[in-house]
């Protein structure tokens, strides 16, 4: 579904990514890690088309969309969760999603909403609430929930689950199961390598911008040398 062929991107001058080559198959869930600087955020945002590409190629089902607009790509299909969650703080869990649907005819509105809030029953709770009143953890749900609403066939996730409780963290993995389940491709970027590694089918891991390693997850989780150069774990 999604491929992308010795991708470069970054801002101005300085390159982010300098060589990223990866295949992203329908209904899967792919982690991509690494530390901080790796590049992660900017691979997402490029593909989203809010950072620069510098060389490469960009392709989702078999097209170029390295020159499309960040809109166009949204109503191709392409959906982003970012880091720091970008809410409208001043406006309510549903004008956040009612924003997030807002690329569709008014008439898909509830069906969606109801879908996001199937997903995430809290949101049912809060949605008259201001985002910005939120708890961290519901402010990821609706994050996640106003990606949603664009009826994505790919979402990528920046930062799952930083600065959550356990508790919050489940339930977001637990969404994110049901909708690969449910035929969605997810790229997900997280800190917390264990979670991903238990749910992902595959893993690039970044380094400094280049690609470190690539394969299994389940060669990733048997590769204790992997684990302990390059995700912290020991």
């Amino acid at each position: 579904m999604l491929e992308l062929k010795n991708l470069a991107c970054g801002y101005g001058a300085f390159g982010a990514v300098h060589d990223l080559s990866l295949n992203l198959k329908a209904g899967t869930l792919t982690a991509l890690l690494g530390t901080n600087g790796a590049g992660k955020s900017s691979t997402l945002m490029c593909i989203a088309g809010h950072v620069a590409q510098q060389g490469g190629q960009i392709h989702f089902d078999g097209q170029d969309i390295g020159q499309l607009p960040p809109t166009e790509r949204v109503r191709r299909g392409i959906a982003i969760s970012p880091e720091g969650r970008r809410l409208f703080k001043d406006l309510t869990v549903e004008e956040n999603l009612r924003v997030g649907g807002v690329i569709h005819p008014a008439s898909y509105f509830a069906q969606d909403r109801d879908r996001v809030l199937a997903l995430f029953p809290r949101l049912g709770e809060r949605l008259d609430s201001l985002a910005g009143n939120l708890s961290g953890g519901e402010q990821q749900m609706l994050a996640i929930g106003r990606a949603l609403m664009t009826r994505p066939r790919l979402i990528m996730i920046d930062e799952l689950s930083l600065g959550l409780m356990p508790k919050v963290i489940d339930l977001c993995y637990q969404a994110l199961k049901t909708l690969r389940d449910e035929g969605m491709t997810v790229l997900l970027v997280e800190q917390n390598t264990e979670r991903a590694l238990a749910i992902a089918d595959g893993v690039c891991v970044l380094e400094s911008g280049d690609v470190a390693w690539q394969g299994s997850a389940a060669d990733a989780r048997n590769d204790p040398e992997l684990a302990a150069a390059y995700l912290g774990m020991h």
